[in-house]
């Protein structure tokens, strides 16, 4: 049964090992897309066969923390006013939420888990890469793996170049997991990428994968960029889809992922 709650303030959606006890960790951050809240992940990703907790945190902006004007933001200044306060959000919270959590649940002292959907899986590499915490074993999934790939991505949707400054600049370099791929070069990484993903995604996973020495690239027939349905703020059945993408994450972190 999920346990619902919040840690050091961040919402979170916990499913315990299927045998109990003390078992290790995986952490997830959701996307900004569907599913967009941690319950909604757990539900498309829910990793089941993984003898581990497995501990959906929400993203800032989502869910309880809905922030209606971040749409706007987004627009106005995709990599300053969204990308990068809502990614080192995110990063920021996560030593204060993690030493809850072992507080309330018995999970053991081991290298972690993570993974990542869309900008969640910006927060999963910086996590990974700032080594704030042991990371044994990393997964992104359709990845915000270069933040100008983002930054592109809104701006040709509302037709307008994006302005790029050195602020913006030196931010995007922090958010470039593929220019600072020999930060992840001490954890096994999978990367999942749907074939029908938004292009510069797919090219950005490719990358990525060949970077790192030993990281795996799993492409998923017929997977878009969402991993649910529209609007994804809620539970829903497990598509096809996702359950393919749960399987290839189960593998992985049932093969580098300590007991």
């Amino acid at each position: 049964m999920a346990i619902i709650g919040t840690a050091a303030g961040v919402p979170f959606t916990a499913l315990p090992p299927a045998a109990g006890g003390p078992a290790p960790l995986v952490v997830t951050w959701h996307m900004m897309d569907a599913p967009c809240t941690d319950e909604a992940f757990a539900a498309a990703l829910p990793l089941s066969g993984v003898e581990a907790w497995r501990i959906h945190l929400g993203m800032p902006w989502c869910g309880p923390r809905s922030y209606p004007e971040g749409y706007e933001l987004s627009r106005r200044d995709p990599m300053m006013l969204y990308v990068d306060p809502v990614v080192r959000q995110a990063a920021d919270e996560f030593p204060a939420a993690l030493a809850d959590l072992r507080k309330r649940f018995p999970i053991t002292d081991a290298p972690i888990g993570v993974v990542g959907g869309s900008l969640g899986g910006a927060v999963a590499l910086t996590v990974t890469a700032s080594k704030v915490v042991p990371v044994a074993a990393l997964a992104v999934v359709n990845a915000a793996i270069r933040a100008s790939s983002v930054v592109e991505l809104v701006s040709g949707l509302s037709e307008q170049p994006y302005p790029w400054n050195d602020s913006a600049r030196a931010a995007a370099d922090r958010l470039d997991f593929v220019a600072r791929a020999t930060d992840l070069h001490s954890t096994a990484l999978l990367v999942v990428s749907g074939d029908e993903d938004y292009p510069a995604f797919r090219a950005d996973a490719a990358a990525l994968a060949a970077a790192v020495p030993n990281a795996q690239l799993t492409t998923v027939p017929g997977l878009a960029h969402p991993l649910a349905e529209r609007p994804g703020d809620q539970p829903a059945p497990q598509t096809p889809e996702a359950a393919t993408v749960d399987a290839a994450i189960t593998a992985w972190f049932t093969t580098h992922l300590t007991t």
